[in-house]
């Protein structure tokens, strides 16, 4: 009988996380929910309004071309930076000398672990006009015609030219999140043993080959992980579009994430609408719920943790 009352030791190690996970993850949720329900501003008073800020949303000019915005960013930052250019990277690092591709991987880490102000500040001086900016400096070099405007990074009003500022806010952020699925995918090509690979060159398997028919089938995991990862960071991330561009000029590079920052503690955006605010908010995690699922059913996530399976073709 006393067996029967034993308290699962396997949730008293858990209960730090858990308390963690309630105080800085749900509580947060629950708050920014109800908030979103009144009408609190900067003064913090408030009253109830119910769905009256969501009905805002749905008249708001902005909100289709931001929503429009932070899908292409997000889409295009993960296929061609965040899991695209990290697995090349990891691939191309993998097949070369040890050192040498150690020493490439820590250099592009650079990028995320320099602070975010400072890396700014670097990519706003090579974005500069001529003869400050690096990038306009090594044009002018190579005798390419300064006033050619739609070629060059010269910043209009007050920032880069359309398209074009869409290229180097892209450019900005997946340098540092292609580091993230780097790491990841290098360390899963790593696991792989070594035998595999030596069976298919001994079948006569080019490098391609190899690439293509035992490596990508190996590292299915890490690629689908890194990629519903990265998906929900990208989803929530603003910090250097913040301090690029501060979504400009105008709201053409303004993000969802952004967007929700801009009317809550920005006086000129919107006048500090919390509640406004975190009905943007409540948007963005209904939108990241969404793709969790997505991703959860389309990759089958619950297959592949319960029965690991290596797939070779």
């Amino acid at each position: 009988m006393a067996r029967r009352f034993r308290i699962p030791y396997l949730y008293v190690f858990l209960l730090p996380a858990l308390i963690l996970i309630a105080l800085f993850f749900v509580l947060p949720v629950i708050l920014t929910l109800f908030i979103s329900f009144t009408d609190m501003d900067y003064r913090l008073r408030w009253k109830w309004v119910g769905l009256a800020n969501y009905y805002k949303m749905l008249r708001d000019r902005w909100a289709p071309i931001i929503l429009r915005n932070t899908f292409f960013y997000v889409f295009t930052t993960l296929a061609c930076f965040n899991v695209g250019m990290a697995l090349i990277l990891s691939i191309l690092t993998t097949h070369i000398h040890d050192k040498v591709g150690a020493a490439f991987r820590a250099a592009w880490l650079l990028p995320r672990i320099t602070p975010s102000t400072v890396y700014i500040i670097m990519w706003n001086w090579a974005v500069a006009p001529y003869p400050y900016g690096l990038f306009n400096w090594l044009l002018r070099g190579m005798g390419i015609n300064y006033e050619l405007k739609k070629f060059t990074l010269e910043p209009v009003a007050p920032w880069l030219p359309l398209p074009w500022v869409w290229v180097w806010v892209i450019l900005v952020n997946g340098f540092i999140g292609a580091s993230f699925g780097m790491i990841i995918f290098t360390a899963a090509i790593k696991a792989i043993p070594a035998d595999y690979i030596n069976a298919a060159k001994v079948d006569g398997a080019t490098t391609l080959q190899t690439i293509r028919y035992v490596i990508l089938p190996l590292i299915r995991w890490p690629v689908l992980f890194v990629t519903a990862y990265q998906t929900l960071s990208l989803l929530t991330s603003y910090e250097q579009i913040l301090l690029f561009t501060d979504g400009g000029p105008g709201y053409a590079t303004e993000v969802w994430a952004l967007y929700s920052f801009h009317k809550a503690f920005a006086e000129y955006a919107g006048a500090f609408e919390f509640a406004y605010g975190a009905a943007l908010a409540v948007v963005l995690v209904i939108i990241g719920l969404i793709a969790s699922i997505t991703y959860y059913k389309v990759f089958r996530f619950r297959e592949l943790m319960l029965e690991p399976k290596i797939e070779v073709t």
